[in-house]
């Protein structure tokens, strides 16, 4: 959530971050007057109460018609007491209710706009001309199949659409791009972890994934728990309620998890293959830094995801990602879009969100500096989603005869293979 005070002080400024998300404008305003009657009815419940408590100390010491006036005079202070009391809950829920709606201010150089306003910054790696070398490429899944790597009809006959089995070589190649990513994280300082898959309603509800993200959710009615889709959720609420000092700043975290979406709303889309499913396994890097580095930190995190990317040799472009295409936490956000040949386009492989005070605010997570304590800045940077990890590679390094290259990082975990070969033709 958003500073309170910051909403006082320049409501502007988040009418114009709401208004360039595309969101509602009106809760800003609404979100104003709550907060207003939330401060007013809690002076009122104060004076009421030092009121209440002065006339305590003088109806002992008064006698006769005196006291009787006193007392007659209390029973009314503890019914507004107890009314003024009521009014402050009540504001105070519908000012959290409202806040908890808001989404985080959008950085000042956000391009403005929907999910095709974007801005390229940087185009990496060549893409192949396949027709200069003799032969059409085929798509990741044809390749799955002659490789023995992809099952996709019996994924669809034991779960349904959108899952799938990784089988021989595709499972090993999973394995190897999952040591690797963690491999290049540690090395990088990250702490390896194996997260959580469930977690309870204020871990999701504090990352943000309960606004407008909610529809994408799994939720365990029975035991009220959801399944995370992507261990940021995990690792962002791992110091919910705690105070760090700051000389333990900054904190990296590399989580490895299955990850579950719904995918609501993507119906026709990318439904053949394995590129948009419902369940995959990702490593997904996590900071906890202070705020005024989340920038700094930002870049990093973008530039371990191109050292990821590079190193698995694929033709990639990085996105700043336009402010109506950002998710509720992020104030900004890069994606990293890997070349798919046989869509001819660039698909996103990674992405990168800073979302500095807004998830920290909604877990209670702080900084001690000193004799201050306030609330610290959190990044997240996907590093490897396995599955269009895979379909980025099988298109991008497959060879005519239907076999696949495999780069060089990767070949420590494949027992030294050089080529993945068909089993089948």
């Amino acid at each position: 959530m958003i500073d309170l005070r910051l909403l006082r002080e320049d409501p502007d400024r988040v009418r114009a971050s709401q208004r360039a998300r595309g969101e509602d404008v009106a809760l800003v305003d609404a979100l104003l007057s709550a907060d207003e009657r939330r401060r007013s009815s809690g002076v009122r419940f104060d004076e009421l109460r030092a009121e209440q408590k002065q006339l305590g100390k003088l109806i002992p010491k008064a006698a006769g018609e005196e006291k009787a006036e006193l007392l007659k005079k209390a029973g009314q202070l503890a019914a507004d007491v107890k009314t003024a009391d009521a009014e402050r809950d009540t504001a105070d829920a519908e000012t959290q209710e409202l806040l908890l709606r808001l989404g985080n201010l959008v950085h000042p150089d956000v391009p403005v706009g929907g999910e095709e306003d974007f801005v390229t910054l940087e185009t990496h790696g060549t893409i192949r001309d396949f027709g200069a070398e003799g032969f059409e490429p085929k798509d990741h899944l044809e390749l799955g199949q002659l490789l023995g790597a992809i099952d996709v009809e019996r994924g669809a006959k034991v779960s349904g659409s959108r899952f799938y089995f990784l089988t021989g070589v595709g499972a090993l190649l999973e394995l190897a791009l999952v040591n690797a990513a963690i491999a290049q994280a540690t090395e990088a300082g990250f702490t390896p972890m194996l997260t959580p898959a469930l977690v309870r309603p204020q871990s999701m509800a504090g990352t943000g994934f309960l606004g407008q993200a909610a529809q994408d959710v799994y939720h365990l009615d029975k035991d009220d728990l959801y399944l995370v889709g992507t261990s940021e959720v995990p690792l962002a609420a791992y110091h919910m309620d705690e105070i760090i000092d700051v000389e333990r700043l900054p904190l990296r975290y590399a989580g490895f998890s299955p990850c579950f979406r719904r995918e609501a709303g993507s119906h026709g889309k990318d439904t053949k293959g394995i590129f948009r499913v419902h369940q995959f396994d990702k490593v997904e890097m996590f900071s906890y830094v202070a705020p005024e580095d989340s920038e700094a930190e930002h870049q990093r995190l973008l530039a371990w995801e191109k050292q990821w990317l590079t190193s698995l040799e694929l033709p990639f472009r990085v996105i700043d990602v336009a402010t109506g295409d950002l998710g509720a936490s992020a104030a900004r956000k890069f994606d990293c879009e890997a070349w798919i040949p046989t869509q001819g386009k660039y698909r996103e492989l990674t992405s990168t969100s800073d979302c500095t005070e807004f998830q920290s605010r909604r877990l209670s997570i702080r900084v001690r500096d000193g004799k201050q304590v306030r609330p610290l800045a959190t990044l997240n940077g996907t590093l490897c989603a396995v599955p269009r990890t895979i379909v980025a590679i099988l298109e991008n390094h497959q060879q005519a005869d239907g076999s696949v290259y495999v780069p060089e990082v990767l070949r420590p975990y494949l027992g030294g293979r050089e080529v993945l070969e068909p089993v089948s033709r």
